[in-house]
């Protein structure tokens, strides 16, 4: 079927649809306008130099690219009306200089994750809940064309011998993506966005993910080179968490950053980040965490921030905070402060280190000073559910002493959850560590009386 017969049996709606990753062809089958769509774009490819574009400034190039469009659907007589030929000329565009269908969504900023279930079924997560989009690929390949952009531009690479990769986007949002022959209905693609604005512990408080008091206290413990341990479980918002703490850092501080896909935002003027490498096809070159995480006490920081312990690379990082480096920080996934001990002890035997349980504790009690346990509640809200102060041992278990909780109560008729944060009425040992910092806390962040909704 040529372009013409494509554009006649094409009806667009008048009027475009919300951004949900519908476009005004939405009401019809998504192969008649996927068709077309593919028809033009590969008449655009054969007419543009491909090294005069890659010199081109995106503003320039997206302005002249869609005058080529424009008149190519002159030539080709293709019958759409307005917010049908804008866009038609906004998705090619899309196609030649960003990632296609995705692009949509990826200008929501109230849009927290991306969830490709093969190329026709698109999940995104709005406000804690789950929507399914009408966002659809034209098939696995196209699926694939943008998962080959993505990886690429951070030289990875994704095939039949290395079905799984982790990646990014230019702005920090974390992308995973699996094919076949694992993924057995169609790639999947998951991205993880990340505000192009980081949040800040104000946003925090305004979500009421914590208290004004316990804000206070936190910063406090940053400043004062506490070692922190963030906990909690997949997507309950422990990177965001450390991003905002690592603004209390100080600006003359040098902080080394380590992560698997970079994606911390950190905003100090004097941060060196690392991240892992993948082997290659021949299944050498890896770099792993464990590496880098050795090689950044040869660098001279003052502050090292891991962004998820996931292996043997704990032990090293205990060894960092026990001999000196002070103040860093990491995440975990556990689903409470002690899951988390027990998960880095775990983790300690992942690289065939014969460490004794006691001996590997007391460097677990001896390097984390508090943890701090967050969670995603049932109506999709994010709060800071415990912070525990590590005591020490006592015979052969690891202390701790809950400071401050927030308690469940039960869920409003409108499926919000109810309960209330409160200390615990314990003065935390670390008082006199703040203190030594010149960083006084007042008496009533923990005061069990004091009851914050």
């Amino acid at each position: 079927m040529d372009t013409q017969s494509q554009a006649e049996e094409l009806r667009l709606k008048s009027s475009p649809t919300e951004l949900t990753g519908g476009h005004p062809a939405a009401a019809y089958t998504h192969t008649e306008y996927h068709s077309l769509k593919d028809n033009l774009h590969n008449q655009l490819l054969s007419r543009i130099d491909l090294t005069v574009m890659s010199a081109m400034k995106p503003e320039r190039l997206r302005e002249e690219l869609g005058l080529l469009v424009e008149r190519l659907l002159h030539e080709t007589g293709v019958a759409l009306n307005a917010p049908g030929r804008k866009q038609l000329v906004q998705d090619i565009l899309d196609e030649i200089m960003g990632l296609g269908p995705l692009e949509g969504l990826l200008a929501d900023p109230s849009i927290s994750d991306i969830l490709v279930n093969g190329p026709h079924q698109v999940y995104v997560e709005r406000n804690g809940k789950l929507i399914k989009t009408e966002v659809n690929f034209s098939d696995d390949d196209h699926l694939m064309k943008i998962i080959d952009k993505i990886v690429s531009r951070v030289g990875r690479r994704v095939d039949e011998s290395s079905p799984m990769v982790d990646a990014r986007l230019p702005d920090g949002s974390r992308v995973n993506a699996i094919i076949a022959p694992l993924a057995l209905d169609g790639p999947l693609l998951s991205i993880r966005r990340f505000a192009v604005v980081p949040l800040t512990m104000s946003d925090l408080l305004d979500k009421r993910t914590l208290t004004p008091v316990l804000s206070q206290l936190l910063s406090a413990m940053v400043r004062a080179k506490m070692n922190i341990l963030i906990s909690g479980g997949t997507g309950t918002g422990k990177t965001t968490l450390l991003n905002v703490l690592s603004a209390s850092i100080p600006h003359n501080e040098r902080i080394v950053t380590i992560e698997d896909a970079a994606e911390l935002q950190l905003q100090q003027p004097h941060v060196v980040r690392l991240e892992t490498r993948p082997p290659n096809i021949e299944g050498k070159g890896e770099v792993s965490q464990r590496a880098l995480v050795r090689n950044s006490l040869r660098m001279r920081p003052d502050r090292i921030i891991v962004g998820e312990v996931r292996g043997a690379e704990v032990l090293d990082m205990m060894q960092a905070m026990n001999t000196g480096h002070e103040g860093s920080m990491a995440t975990v996934h556990a689903n409470s402060a002690r899951d988390a001990l027990t998960r880095l002890e775990n983790m300690a035997g992942y690289g065939g280190a014969s460490i004794p349980q006691d001996a590997m504790r007391q460097q677990i009690s001896s390097a984390i000073m508090a943890v701090i346990q967050i969670a995603r509640l049932n109506d999709g809200r994010r709060k800071i559910v415990s912070l525990q102060e590590i005591n020490g041992m006592e015979g052969d278990i690891i202390t701790m002493q809950e400071i401050y909780h927030f308690n469940q109560t039960g869920i409003a008729p409108d499926g919000s959850v109810q309960g209330h944060f409160r200390a615990t009425g314990v003065r935390p040992k670390f008082m006199d560590r703040l203190k030594s910092y010149g960083l006084e806390v007042s008496d009533e962040t923990f005061d069990p009386t004091l009851i914050y909704e």
